[in-house]
């Protein structure tokens, strides 16, 4: 506790001293200075909105196109973009068949992860343990499976 009133007091007087030394600053130098960045951007929110587990925007399309003919309900856009809509679709067809027991939310979390896992060790070489972590043997038996599904499911 002692620690955390130490860093808010800290903080707190470091932000005073920068206020401080702008509040003296003569117009010209206010006016001149670069308007700052958004900490956050429309852009960075549709990166983080993303998950295609490490594959291309041309597998992940592969993955859509599958999405789109599987018992998934998938109705979204083909844009290699595997964001919530995706995986949504992919949890319900994750349900469906391999023991997926989550929420359909579309956060590809460690339930969805195992699900999948399921699905990779079955017919795409994946032999590591089915633990919900999308490490690089997940990563590329999801990849094997979405280059099987251009042949098997093309858009």
């Amino acid at each position: 506790m002692r620690a955390l009133t130490r860093t808010i007091v800290s903080v707190t007087a470091a932000v005073g001293i920068a206020a401080g030394g702008l509040a003296g600053s003569g117009a010209a130098f206010a006016d001149s200075a670069p308007a700052a960045k958004p900490a956050v951007s429309a852009q960075d929110v549709t990166i983080l909105a993303t998950n295609n587990l490490g594959l291309s925007t041309q597998q992940a399309k592969n993955m859509q196109c599958f999405l789109r003919n599987a018992p998934a309900s998938y109705t979204g856009a083909i844009d290699g973009l595997l964001g919530t809509n995706s995986w949504k679709a992919y949890q319900r067809w994750l349900k469906e068949y391999w023991g997926y027991t989550g929420a359909i939310d579309g956060i590809v979390g460690p339930n969805t992860i195992k699900a999948l896992q399921r699905k990779l060790a079955f017919n795409w070489g994946y032999t590591d343990a089915i633990d919900g972590i999308a490490g690089s043997g997940t990563q590329a038996a999801f990849k094997r499976l979405a280059n099987d599904n251009s042949v098997f499911f093309p858009c």
